[in-house]
């Protein structure tokens, strides 16, 4: 995930804000303007690169924000999916995810699950998409059906979102039924 000076509309402010400041540094120098001048022209392009800084922090707040809400959003809803489950049995020692991958802009990850009863079962996994901090980023739900006893099968799993920045993937839960 990106930091916050490494998105987009901060990187801008913070490169409009500089312009700004040696516009500003220039035009005093080249006016024969008294120091006292200067110093005030100064002081005034500093305010305004305070609020055009405060702009920019309050922007990559707003940011941040949604994302942890789209992320909460998203595991309250697989939640939902897993608790919706009457008599399942936690399997998730039977998951194994590969390495994360990205396809058209989403974190995709192959899910494997192997089923250990004497009948075939279905397996519904929810997948965690974290960011090196293990801050969740997305979290999604599949489902492997009609796995036969003994076997394993695979799915691939995409987040719901773009993500950026290095991805980790984590088994949250895994149940049978």
């Amino acid at each position: 995930m990106k930091r916050p000076w490494q998105r987009p509309a901060v990187s801008a402010a913070v490169a409009a804000l500089t312009a700004t400041v040696l516009a500003a540094g220039v035009a005093a120098c080249g006016n024969n303007s008294s120091p006292s001048s200067v110093a005030s022209g100064i002081e005034s392009v500093a305010s305004g690169a305070a609020s055009v800084a405060s702009g920019a922090a309050s922007a990559a707040s707003s940011i941040g924000a949604k994302a942890t809400g789209a992320a909460a959003s998203a595991s309250a809803s697989a939640q939902q999916k897993i608790d919706e489950i009457k008599g399942g049995v936690n399997v998730k020692n039977d998951v194994t995810l590969a390495a994360p991958a990205i396809k058209d802009g989403h974190s995709t990850v192959d899910v494997t699950a192997r089923n250990t009863a004497d009948s075939t079962k279905t397996i519904t996994v929810k997948v965690d998409y974290k960011d090196t901090s293990g801050n969740l980023l997305d979290t999604v739900v599949v489902t492997l059906s009609d796995v036969p006893a003994g076997k394993s099968k695979s799915t691939t799993a995409q987040s719901n979102r773009t993500l950026t920045g290095e991805v980790k993937t984590d088994v949250a839960q895994a149940v049978r039924h």
